[in-house]
């Protein structure tokens, strides 16, 4: 497995451009929430993933991290001449049961249907929350702030199997 659990100063670069790049014509527009709504699913999206202690959804959450560090450690060190390989305290998010994981595919794969049908400027704003979202929640202090999500998603995946199998309907 070729991925990092530890985000560097050039990887906190990293996402912190594109989520510039991302809320600046929020920002600069009139500031509609709808004009966000790209951006949030792909946050989503990486937020399940980066619930996922493993697998597919797992490896690209670590991955993530992996090219963030490489670039903006590039991106520092040319525009400021500045090491920026420096490690940031590291989080995760942890809990998740087999019920929680269905509804944490299920989600990344509404995302993955909502990419194929959005627009150009919206699938570059997707795949910009899913990367600033699957990055930030390498740290402690976005981890610590959706410690919550595992909980919620094992909770949801509970009442699904529950409801499918009818229990307390009969």
């Amino acid at each position: 497995m070729t991925g990092t659990a530890t985000l560097t100063l050039g990887g906190l670069l990293a996402a912190l451009l594109v989520l510039i790049a991302n809320l600046y014509p929020w920002w600069t527009g009139n500031r509609e929430m709808k004009q966000l709504a790209a951006f949030g699913k792909g946050f989503i999206a990486a937020a399940c993933a980066a619930a996922c202690p493993g697998g597919l959804l797992g490896w690209a959450h670590t991955r993530s991290g992996t090219i963030a560090n490489g670039a903006g450690e590039r991106t520092g060190s040319v525009a400021t001449g500045t090491s920026s390989a420096s490690g940031i305290t590291n989080g995760q998010l942890l809990g998740l049961s087999a019920t929680g994981a269905v509804i944490a595919v299920c989600v990344v794969f509404l995302v993955v249907l909502a990419y194929k049908a959005a627009g150009k400027q919206d699938k570059k704003r997707i795949l910009g929350g899913a990367f600033v979202g699957s990055v930030l929640l390498l740290t402690a202090g976005v981890a610590g702030a959706l410690a919550w999500l595992p909980d919620a998603l094992n909770t949801t995946g509970v009442a699904v199997v529950d409801a499918v199998q009818g229990t307390g309907v009969l």
